[in-house]
């Protein structure tokens, strides 16, 4: 079982940037990738980012490239991701979730464990 908790969410304005955390606890030694997702009102949950485990390959949707880096602490166990150059269009409810096994899907039914979410809001 693998335990998830978003946080570093909030609002800021167009341009701006902000660093969410995904911390993340396991009582197995199980190799899990973890990806970023986002969900606006009235669309469907969107990749956004996401990292192997353990060799830390790096995945990101087009919408983000660029601006949005991901990366993980591994004494910390937990995953970061950095969000810069906000747009509105970036408005949306974040969650981090893991999969068992070294590949990261991009479609969120092939996730096994998910996060409470945290809301990120950004302002023109």
């Amino acid at each position: 079982q693998v335990q998830l908790a978003e946080s570093g969410g909030g609002l800021v304005q167009a341009g701006g940037s902000l660093r969410l955390s995904c911390a993340r606890s396991s009582r197995t030694f199980s190799v899990y990738a973890t990806g970023w997702f986002r969900q606006a009102p009235g669309k469907e949950r969107e990749f956004v980012a996401g990292i192997t485990w353990p060799a830390g390959v790096t995945y990101y949707a087009d919408s983000v490239k660029g601006r949005f880096t991901i990366s993980r602490d591994n004494a910390k166990n937990t995953v970061y991701l950095q969000m810069n150059s906000l747009k509105p269009e970036d408005t949306a409810v974040y969650y981090c979730a893991a999969v068992r096994g070294g590949r990261v899907p991009r479609k969120y039914e092939e996730y096994d464990f998910w996060g409470q979410g945290t809301q990120v809001t950004v302002s023109s």
